[in-house]
């Protein structure tokens, strides 16, 4: 398996850019590991952010969207989630039209997304990937939405 280059990473001070967390509560505990990944790197680049919980990944875009109309000075999106693959083809569709979804919006409004919706064949799965000690995937969406946000006000990157 390939590696992460989390290591590539060089983290960016944005202080005063206010990010949105955009979480999905579907499932409470994958949740929580990934909002503590995303405010740790929120937090280290030193941007503010709020918080927003929607019931599931598809109401995420949607959510991005009403909060775009009223807020214009939100720096970046972080949306944060877990899709798990059950016996339906539910599983699909909710990981399909959510990463639409959320490439519309932040493309429409070239808005900086970090994209951490996690699409998983079990909750095991979730919960590595979720661990900020282990696949921390929630600050991972934090620093993509940071890096765009310094590629959008053209600073170094």
């Amino acid at each position: 398996m390939a590696e992460a280059r989390r290591a590539a990473y060089h983290p960016h001070q944005v202080a005063g850019a206010r990010f949105l967390i955009i979480e999905a509560r579907f499932y409470d505990a994958i949740g929580t590991l990934l909002l503590q990944g995303a405010e740790a790197a929120l937090k280290e680049a030193g941007a503010t952010w709020d918080i927003i919980s929607v019931p599931g990944a598809l109401e995420i875009p949607i959510a991005a969207s009403i909060a775009l109309a009223a807020r214009p000075d939100i720096a970046g999106v972080v949306a944060l989630g877990c899709i798990i693959r059950g016996e339906t083809y539910h599983f699909e569709t909710v990981a399909n039209e959510s990463a639409r979804g959320l490439m519309d919006v932040a493309t429409r409004h070239r808005l900086p997304l970090g994209n951490g919706i996690l699409s998983v064949e079990n909750e095991a799965q979730a919960l590595v990937r979720a661990d900020p000690q282990l696949g921390n995937k929630g600050a991972d969406a934090a620093r993509a939405a940071i890096s765009l946000h310094v590629l959008k006000h053209n600073k170094a990157v």
